[in-house]
């Protein structure tokens, strides 16, 4: 599990853009939050910052009591092994299986053969695609292929999940099922913060909110 803080964290991308400000917040250990905010509200920032994607320009990104945001760049891919990460657009290969997609990650570390199998197998059972193994990510609907991502992203056992607007494709029905899904993840253990923009779902959750406008935190208003 990851507890997460960010402490007076800014950042400005080149040509002057402030993309956050004074951004202070924490989630704890093993805790569901909803990132919410307007499209350029600095959501996405703060997900790459924790993928280390981004570095801020000022402030700190605290992850289990260390500074990654100071990380050397050696020890980046350590970190991300970490954190899954779950996209809008899946970011998954069209040419290979959903087996080969999900075992991706694993390749890359090298681990073994049979845990490769074992590990993949366990991830697609957990997503409802065990029996679509051998699909390519065309053959799948798009509620599938966005269940695949997320069966890439926690196949390496991630004590961080963050996720990008996971149900921005996807009609409200699926959309549900998707953001059920992140919650039967977060019941053993996983820490997990959501960028969303889909109020409606999110308070239908009941889950945290950590609202953002225009790069700044705001009050979340009480619900009805």
């Amino acid at each position: 599990m990851a507890a997460i803080r960010f402490d007076a964290v800014s950042k400005r991308y080149e040509g002057g853009r402030d993309a956050l400000t004074d951004v202070t917040f924490e989630l704890a250990s093993g805790e569901l939050a909803f990132l919410t905010g307007r499209s350029g509200a600095g959501k996405s920032t703060v997900l790459k910052l924790l993928g280390l994607i981004e570095r801020p320009t000022r402030g700190a990104v605290i992850v289990d009591g260390r500074n990654v945001s100071r990380l050397p760049a050696r020890d980046i891919p350590a970190y991300r092994q970490q954190v899954g990460m779950v996209f809008q657009d899946n970011k998954l290969l069209p040419d290979r299986t959903a087996y080969e997609n999900v075992a991706l990650p694993l390749i890359i570390t090298g681990t073994g053969e049979r845990e490769i199998g074992r590990r993949v197998r366990a991830a697609l059972d957990q997503v409802g695609l065990l029996d679509r193994e051998r699909q390519r990510p065309p053959a799948l609907s798009a509620g599938e292929q966005q269940r695949l991502g997320i069966a890439r992203a926690i196949v390496a056992r991630p004590r961080l999940l963050i996720a990008d607007e996971p149900t921005g494709n996807l009609d409200p029905e699926l959309s549900l099922e998707i953001m059920t899904l992140f919650r039967r993840l977060n019941e053993v253990g996983v820490t997990m913060l959501i960028a969303s923009h889909d109020l409606p779902l999110v308070e239908r959750l009941r889950a945290r909110r950590i609202a953002l406008a225009d790069g700044r935190l705001v009050p979340v208003p009480e619900a009805a």
